[in-house]
């Protein structure tokens, strides 16, 4: 999955979780704050407004009071629309006793009377006591500190002149952690919730449908790339090819969505080979084997068929105190026969000659036989720990050990000793501290000039599977991204090897390596 595709995801998720919380905040929220509500339920003229001459609908009350024909009546409900209690210390004006300013602009206060249900009766003491309703100004009323629980309230008539009905009317104070508002809507206990049950239930199912539609298609299987098959497969073989083989896996891997599994266990050339031959081309859980080998597999395993993978390119290597940097083919054949036993025979230190070897299933121990030694083996092994001898009489300290790396740590930290490795291997950064690689007969090895430089210690990296595997099987997928794709290639190239997939690589691969 892309970046695009994470951040799409992460913002449905998020607007999906947030579409889930935020009624039951908000309706928390609101529930939990502190909430004075005024509302002006009645503001009519009762007196005849000024007019002299005819006819007056309201029938003025105070007509032949001249002060009173512009008088007006307004009824304030005053109310705690919230479901925490207010008490006397909730409004915040430490100056004075009272909490509300009522304010008429324009008009004059010339009365003002409470009026309470039967329910809050006990609220009259704080307006027949002190401090009392309080007229401030021409058009300002003060209201005392009334304490209110949750659906509580009181009203104010109030009888003012001058003015116009429906002009303006305000309530200022100050509530600790709460509000003072108008509102127009019905009683408190009669008013539903910020969100009704209703309406946050859906929320939730919008949000939920929003959380699966940003998050089901990325977790549905998508389709398989063309050049991908589901199933299992065993890459075995070389120990040299053993890094190409789990990087070639890892990219395949992501190429192909994280289709299909695959497990790397090299254990040698020739081993894996057999492997592949015994098995019948599966393993015991079922997965398609591949085996790599460093060189053509034996001439009797006639039901494997091969894919040409890479030019591999292989090196000797001696502890750094044999200080001898280039050796002929002909010399490596003598010591690889027995003939020079210490390295002062070749102009090199009083060194004895130690051969650090592989096992007889290394491809990179048949590759150096067939195209270093002429097709000579090497001769047997007369030492089990590569320091003291178990064969008296041999010519040579030769021992064997299973992998790449076995061979170069031994090198390294054995005085005198020679011994053979791929080529990334054996160069730095990857190569251990203490030896050094060997050219032959002054050829350095390089893929870039395979053609043309005579190095002889290389070999073709063949894949094996048993039989040739259908085109839409997984081996024959995995072996096409390798050989044949852009990615496969770049990582063989990584490792040193010449992929076969190449102009150059078609070339040496065609003439067999």
């Amino acid at each position: 999955m892309g970046w695009l595709e994470i951040t799409f995801t992460a913002a449905g998720l998020l607007l999906g979780a947030v579409s889930i919380v935020t009624p039951f905040v908000a309706d928390r929220r609101a529930r939990r704050s502190r909430r004075i509500g005024f509302r002006k339920q009645m503001d009519i003229a009762i007196g005849h407004n000024g007019q002299v001459s005819g006819a007056d609908p309201r029938l003025g009350l105070f007509n032949d009071l001249p002060a009173m024909r512009d008088a007006t009546l307004v009824l304030l409900r005053i109310e705690n629309d919230g479901s925490r209690y207010i008490e006397e210390s909730d409004y915040i004006d430490p100056s004075t006793q009272y909490g509300l300013t009522a304010e008429f602009p324009g008009r004059r206060i010339e009365a003002q009377d409470v009026t309470l249900p039967a329910e809050h009766a006990n609220l009259m003491g704080y307006f027949e006591n002190q401090p009392g309703l309080l007229v401030a100004g021409p058009g300002t009323l003060r209201i005392p500190r009334v304490p209110l629980k949750p659906g509580a309230y009181y009203k104010i008539l109030v009888l003012l002149t001058g003015g116009q009905e429906a002009d303006p009317v305000a309530v200022t104070g100050d509530i600790k952690d709460g509000t003072l508002h108008e509102n127009h809507s019905l009683t408190p206990d009669e008013k539903p919730p910020v969100f009704s049950k209703q309406a946050r239930w859906t929320t939730v199912a919008l949000g939920l449908a929003l959380i699966a539609a940003a998050t089901l298609p990325p977790l549905m299987p998508s389709p398989l790339p063309d050049d991908c098959a589901t199933g299992a497969l065993r890459l075995t073989g070389s120990t040299a090819f053993a890094p190409v083989m789990t990087e070639l896996a890892q990219k395949y891997r992501e190429h192909c969505g994280g289709r299909p599994e695959i497990t790397v266990a090299a254990h040698g050339s020739r081993t894996g080979v057999r492997e592949l031959a015994l098995s019948g081309g599966r393993s015991e859980q079922g997965a398609t084997v591949i085996a790599f080998s460093d060189g053509p597999r034996p001439a009797s395993y006639t039901r494997l068929a091969e894919s040409r993978v890479a030019i591999s390119l292989f090196t000797l290597v001696v502890q750094d105190d044999v200080r001898l940097r280039n050796l002929s083919v002909a010399d490596v054949r003598r010591v690889y026969r027995g003939e020079i036993r210490n390295w002062s025979q070749l102009g090199g230190p009083d060194l004895p000659v130690v051969l650090v070897s592989r096992t007889s299933g290394s491809g990179t121990r048949s590759a150096l036989g067939h195209r270093v030694l002429a097709g000579a083996d090497e001769p047997p092994a007369s030492s089990d720990d590569c320091v003291a001898r178990t064969v008296r009489g041999a010519a040579v300290l030769r021992c064997e050990l299973d992998s790449t790396e076995q061979v170069l740590d031994t090198v390294a930290r054995t005085p005198g000793a020679i011994g053979y490795s791929e080529l990334r291997a054996a160069s730095p950064p990857e190569a251990p501290r203490g030896l050094h690689r060997v050219t032959l007969d002054g050829h350095t090895p390089d893929p870039d000039r395979l053609t043309t430089s005579g190095y002889p210690y290389r070999e073709i990296e063949y894949a094996y599977t048993y039989g040739r595997p259908p085109a839409d099987s997984p081996a024959s997928s995995f072996l096409s991204y390798a050989v044949d794709n852009g990615t496969g290639k770049g990582v063989v190239a990584t490792y040193g090897h010449l992929p076969c997939g190449t102009a150059v690589g078609l070339q040496v691969c065609g003439k067999g390596g």
